[in-house]
């Protein structure tokens, strides 16, 4: 005989679908706007965000996998085609020939100077403004407890946080 399943009540069945179709609108409207900003989409906009944020800006390929929770392969393909656009070189690392480092350029930092205001932007448009500062705090404690539970060593459980009891 089959195994009883545990249904999704009422409100955690409303719950889902919720965030299954945020996880579905949001990154779609997020790359479809830098698509027409500089025909990019999400998944290139945060590495490059990510390599603007570290020291440097530069991280090993390892590191900024982590950073934007892809594999190395989908990492290397992203890589290579934002070089073609002379936004971020690869390099041997000095201290260990197996490890690559990407860095962004200079031409690449004026790009994520360039679309980061209307990133924002838009981000606050498609999501934050219809929040308030509980929501905010809410959705901030929420996605810490998911991501705990899918990556417990993922980088941004490191991220300090304001006042969120978790």
């Amino acid at each position: 005989m089959g195994e009883q399943v545990d249904w999704l009540t009422a409100e955690e069945r409303t719950a889902w679908l919720g965030l299954n179709t945020v996880m579905s609108l949001l990154p779609a409207a997020l790359d479809s706007d830098l698509q027409g900003l500089e025909g990019i989409t999400l998944f290139d906009y945060h590495m490059l965000a990510m390599l603007s944020e570290a020291p440097d800006r530069e991280l090993t390929m390892t590191d900024l996998a982590a950073r934007t929770s892809a594999s190395l392969s989908r990492l290397s393909h992203v890589v290579k085609k934002l070089e073609k656009r002379g936004w971020v070189i690869r390099s041997q690392s000095a201290g260990d020939a197996r490890v690559k480092i990407a860095s962004l350029t200079k031409q690449g930092w004026d790009a994520v100077v360039k679309m980061a205001p209307h990133h924002v932007k838009t981000v606050r448009a498609l999501l934050l403004e219809s929040l308030d500062d509980k929501d905010i705090k809410d959705l901030a404690r929420i996605s810490r407890k998911v991501v705990r539970v899918l990556d417990e060593d993922h980088w941004v459980l490191d991220e300090p946080t304001s006042d969120l009891a978790l």
